[in-house]
């Protein structure tokens, strides 16, 4: 997967990502605070996303490794942002405390049952596990999405995958 998101490029990557912004900011049209992945390499981007959520009012909080766990962090702009051990852009400042709406988090692949594939780390999983609440969305490319089976006992589910072609919905929740 992470092979052919590099070779993913040009007009139709740019489009693709306009479209998945699109579809993200019409989802979470009455979600308040919203955590977003900070996207980094070939992952779908998430700038426009954070811009739009910005735009509309709405309170953005990226993600931080904090050892083991990961916690969200009121973003204030770029600079405030410094290079993790992952060379991930994180936030610096003090964790937020508070009730997270929505979570806007990042996939290798994603299958029709709505479970993630992650990078390995767990710490998605954690941190939604901790925040049962939360409405979660991943963001990707059409062909991230397939049919094989995988999933682990402590793998938390998607509520929703949003790509160029749209929106696939799995638990019902919002």
């Amino acid at each position: 997967m992470k092979a052919a998101r590099r070779s993913f490029c040009g007009v139709d990557r740019a489009r693709a990502d306009k479209q998945i912004a699109d579809c993200v900011l019409s989802l979470l049209a009455d979600k308040s605070n919203v955590l977003v992945y900070n996207s980094f390499g070939s992952e779908a981007d998430t700038q426009e996303i954070i811009q739009g959520l910005i735009s509309h009012g709405k309170r953005v909080f990226l993600p931080r490794v904090e050892g083991d766990k990961m916690v969200a962090v009121g973003y204030t702009g770029k600079e405030q942002l410094i290079k993790s051990s992952f060379g991930i852009q994180e936030p610096t400042g003090k964790p937020f405390e508070g009730y997270i709406d929505a979570a806007v988090i990042p996939l290798l692949a994603v299958n029709r049952q709505g479970m993630r594939l992650g990078y390995g780390g767990g710490f998605y999983d954690r941190y939604l596990t901790a925040q049962p609440s939360v409405f979660r969305l991943g963001t990707g490319y059409s062909f991230q999405m397939t049919d094989e089976e995988f999933a682990d006992e402590w793998d938390v589910p998607l509520d929703a995958f949003v790509c160029e072609r749209g929106v696939f919905t799995f638990s019902g929740r919002r």
